[in-house]
Formats: C-alpha cells, sequence, structure tokens
C-alpha cells in the first residue's frame, strides 16, 4: 500500500498485517456496537412501558452490567488458554440471540432476563482491548486502544440516532420491536464479519505458556496481579469515571423527559452528537496526545472535564447550552479512557492480557450496577440534579487520585 509502507517504525505505527487486523477488529466491534448503541436510548422508555419507577428502571440497565462483571474475566482467561477469535465469535452469536430475545419481551420480569443474558455475552469487550494489547507495541498502544474507543463513539453515532427514528419521538407510543430487530441484524453482520475476515492474534507461543499453567496458579497470578498498588489504582480510577458516567448515562433519559419533555429520538440524536465527539478524540487525537503528553496528564485532563460536564447538566435550562456540556463529558471521557487501558496494559504481563483486561473491565461493569443503583436512588429520593451534583465531587476526587497514576 502506498500510504502504509511494508517496513514502518515500530515506534510510531503499526506493520501492513497489524493495520488489516485492527482494521477488521475495528469494523467488528462498531457494526456490534451500533446494535448495542440502538437499544440503549431505549431501555428507559421500554422499561417505563412496563410500569416501571426511576429506581427500577436504573436496576433493567444495571442487570445488564451485573452479568457482565461476572462473565467478563471468563471470557478473558478463556481467551487466553484458545486464543481471541472463538472468544469473539460466540459471543457475538450470544449478542444476536439477545437482541432478538429484547425484540419479544411482553414483560418486565422477561426485560430482566433477556438483559441478563446480553450481560453475559457481552463479556467479549475485554478480549477486544486483549487483542489490540497483541498486535501492538507498547509506544503505539494508546493509540490502538483509541481505534477501539472510536469504534465505541461511531457506534454510539450511529446507534442512538438509527434507534430513536426507529422507536419515534413520543415515549407513550413507541415501537421497541423494530430497533431490537435492527440490532439483532447488525450483530450477525458483525458475526460474519468476525468468522470470515479475523484472524487471531495471540501467538501460539502465549497460548502454550498459557495452557502450562494449571488454573490454580492462573488464579493465583491473576490476584496477585491486582494487588499490585500501580495496577490496583488504575483499576480504580477506571471503576470511580465509569460510574458516575454510568449513572449519568442511566438516568439522562428520565432528566431529559422531565426537563424538556423529550423521547427517544430526541436523546437518540444527542447521544449520536456525543458519539462523534468521542470518535473524533479516540480515533484521531488519542495517540497524538498520548506521545505529546503522556498517558497520565490524559487522566487527569478528561477526569477534570468530566467533572466540569457534570456539575454543568443541572445547569442547563436550554438545549443548546446542554449541548454544549454533553460535549465537554464526551470529551472528557474520550481523552480519559484510551489513557487508562493504555496504562493497564503495559502494567500487565503478555501472559496475563486477557485475564488482566477480564478483571479490569469486570470492575467497570460492576461500575454499571452499583453507578446507576446510586444514580436512581438519588433522582429517586433527592430530586432529577442529584446525580450529576454528586457524579462532579466524585470526579474531583478522581482527579486528585490520577495524580498518582504512572
Amino acid at each position: 500500500s502506498a500510504s502504509v509502507p511494508a517496513e514502518l517504525d515500530k515506534q510510531d505505527r503499526l506493520g501492513d498485517w497489524e493495520y488489516i487486523r485492527m482494521l477488521i477488529l475495528f469494523l467488528v466491534v462498531f457494526i456490534d456496537l451500533v446494535g448495542f448503541g440502538i437499544v440503549i436510548p431505549l431501555l428507559p422508555f421500554y422499561a417505563e412501558h412496563h410500569n416501571a419507577g426511576p429506581d427500577v428502571v436504573v436496576l433493567v440497565l444495571a442487570t445488564y452490567s451485573l452479568f457482565q462483571f461476572f462473565s467478563g474475566p471468563l471470557w478473558g482467561r478463556l481467551s487466553d488458554g484458545i486464543g481471541r477469535r472463538p472468544v469473539l465469535i460466540v459471543t457475538l452469536g450470544g449478542t444476536a440471540l439477545s437482541y432478538l430475545g429484547l425484540a419479544c419481551v411482553d414483560s418486565l420480569a422477561m426485560l430482566f432476563l433477556v438483559r441478563a443474558f446480553g450481560g453475559i455475552m457481552a463479556g467479549n469487550i475485554g478480549t477486544a482491548f486483549a487483542y489490540i494489547a497483541d498486535v501492538t507495541t507498547e509506544e503505539n498502544r494508546a493509540g490502538g486502544m483509541g481505534v477501539i474507543g472510536a469504534a465505541f463513539g461511531l457506534g454510539f453515532i450511529l446507534g442512538p440516532a438509527i434507534g430513536g427514528i426507529l422507536a419515534g419521538s413520543d415515549p407513550t407510543t413507541a415501537d421497541f420491536r423494530t430497533p431490537a430487530l435492527a440490532a439483532a441484524g447488525l450483530s450477525v453482520f458483525a458475526l460474519l464479519l468476525a468468522i470470515v475476515g479475523l484472524q487471531e492474534s495471540l501467538s501460539d507461543e502465549i497460548r502454550a505458556k498459557t495452557a502450562a499453567t494449571p488454573p490454580a496458579n492462573r488464579w493465583r497470578t491473576l490476584l496477585n496481579s491486582l494487588q499490585r498498588p500501580r495496577l490496583s489504582l488504575l483499576i480504580l480510577i477506571s471503576f470511580l469515571s465509569v460510574f458516575v458516567f454510568a449513572g449519568m448515562e442511566t438516568t439522562f433519559a428520565m432528566w431529559s423527559r422531565r426537563t424538556f419533555g423529550w423521547g427517544p429520538e430526541q436523546n437518540g440524536y444527542l447521544f449520536a452528537f456525543v458519539g462523534v465527539v468521542s470518535a473524533a478524540i479516540q480515533g484521531g487525537l488519542a495517540g497524538r496526545l498520548s506521545k505529546k503528553f503522556g498517558e497520565r496528564p490524559m487522566v487527569v485532563g478528561g477526569g477534570l472535564l468530566l467533572a466540569i460536564g457534570l456539575g454543568m447538566v443541572p445547569f442547563s435550562a436550554a438545549a443548546p447550552i446542554l449541548v454544549m456540556v454533553m460535549g465537554v463529558l464526551a470529551l472528557g471521557f474520550a481523552i480519559m479512557n484510551p489513557a487508562l487501558n493504555s496504562l493497564i496494559s503495559k502494567a500487565a504481563k503478555d501472559t496475563e492480557q486477557g485475564g488482566i483486561f477480564g478483571a479490569a473491565r469486570s470492575a467497570t461493569t460492576m461500575a454499571r450496577v452499583v453507578g446507576p443503583a446510586w444514580a436512581g436512588l438519588l433522582f429517586a429520593r433527592m430530586g432529577l440534579n442529584w446525580p450529576y451534583y454528586a457524579g462532579a465531587v466524585v470526579m474531583l476526587g478522581v482527579v486528585a487520585l490520577s495524580f498518582r497514576a504512572k
């Protein structure tokens, strides 16, 4: 390729083969995340459609993350042994089935069950990050993590907008079945792309080392890894940042409905805007910012922007102001996320990338369990603005912790 020479300096850029594999993984994650983004803005309205109150709505959303918490390390350790590709293929197929189930939901109990199964299959995200760690060097890893972050962001550009259009603008007459079927179709497409185009990234040598390690020792290695001060601090920072961001995501539809009278379509467009900002930063600037400033300043700066954005949400009295505030939120998270993933990867050994990312992903998914529950409680008991006030305070604490991250 004229734009990607055969011999590239590994200090700066990926080789041809690594570039192609990352491109295919990007497409797989992007398509899968479009499906995920389609249903996310709809779920609060879906739960309210089945007579759930604010505190139950956030529990519906948290159920997905609760089961993802338990499945993440299992998929991650399995991928260390049998490879990344088979784990991604199995979980993509399961994700498609979960969306088909969502299209058939006829009760609140069934909605909980379907989201639980979807959470089990969503444990593959840690495997995707481990795939990136397999095909990048330490020097370009932050940029590689930013590519996957961009897939998330782009998924949230198209997904919420598609979901909002398919569901409609009126929350009382929203169509929930069609968006779920569209999400299922996209997951099937991502599955086929993974089967046909995704090559295994884990070397035979590392798989052999993992296979030679007794299961009890793998657990001991993982627990010992989480006891390392540097790794524990990074995972704690990840947990807290996702804790407050998830609280914002799960209460925002209820907040915007009460503040502006918005339905799924308006929320879909706003989350699409958040995706645009996130994709632009993580896909285009994350690697450059890392090389110029380093990962720790990115974590500190991103945390500060998140604190500012959260604190300003309650004061967004008009839609244009809210759009700017959500842009600040998206910018902060987009700067922070790839830098944290890069630091976590550098703190782990080659033979434990999948397990460590699975554990780190479990920490952040547990944040998506307790964060929404905490935000929903504040929303129901103290008022619709309190999840954002409290989230801003927590993020200021995260900024203080981030000065110790290396």
